[in-house]
């Protein structure tokens, strides 16, 4: 296993109603960077599919292949016109809707126990990048009930075992046509996929002197 510092960015593939998910070139993007501050970080990347099934089988499987410190996730939110970073995950899933194989989930909650885990502290510090890069960014307390909300718990629990991951992020953006501008029209800011990259970049950087920071003090 390499000594570098290891980052895992995630997006996620098509599902009902979104015929198109910026993720996925985002994720793709970030892949390609050559900065200084990431010449001794080592980036992999991973598009889940929509389903549960997915996330269960993959995430484990990613963790233990690439040992990364930090998890970078993003995830298409279609109906917000603007950049979330998720400060929680709620303990809940949807019964009315399926996701990409069909598979409508029959319980209403994640797991037993607390009604929400948080990301933690650093997720004020992801945002101020965000917004650093003039896009539109928020704070959000509310991940959904889907694959988004889903992902984010089982990140969460992942940094409480014992595989490496100290820090796990979130972060819904929202729809783009094709040509990298936003489909929703109205009186909010327009976010461009370049916006979008610029954002996400200042996002990573951020991340990966946080997780330096975590695994010197863990040393």
């Amino acid at each position: 296993m390499s000594d570098k510092l290891r980052i895992l960015i995630t997006g996620f593939g098509l599902f009902p109603g979104a015929p198109y998910n910026p993720t996925q070139p985002l994720v793709a993007r970030l892949l390609r960077l050559r900065r200084p501050a990431l010449g001794d970080v080592e980036l992999s990347g991973h598009i889940f599919p929509v389903t549960y099934k997915a996330v269960d089988r993959e995430l484990p499987e990613l963790l233990a292949a690439k040992r990364p410190q930090a998890l970078l996730s993003f995830g298409l939110a279609s109906r917000t016109p603007y950049v979330r970073v998720e400060t929680r995950a709620r303990n809940a899933v949807t019964t009315l809707w399926p996701d990409a194989d069909h598979t409508r989930v029959r319980k209403g909650s994640i797991a037993g126990g607390a009604d929400a885990m948080m990301f933690g502290p650093h997720t004020a510090r992801l945002l101020r990048a965000a917004d650093s890069t003039g896009v539109d960014a928020r704070a959000s307390r509310d991940a959904g009930s889907y694959l988004c909300n889903y992902l984010s718990w089982r990140a969460i629990e992942a940094t409480c075992s014992d595989n490496g991951l100290r820090l796990a992020a979130f972060v819904h953006v929202p729809p783009l046509a094709r040509d990298g501008t936003q489909q929703r029209k109205g009186p909010a800011q327009r976010v461009t996929l370049e916006e979008l990259v610029d954002a996400g970049e200042a996002i990573l950087l951020e991340m990966v002197r946080l997780a330096r920071r975590a695994t010197r003090e863990e040393a």
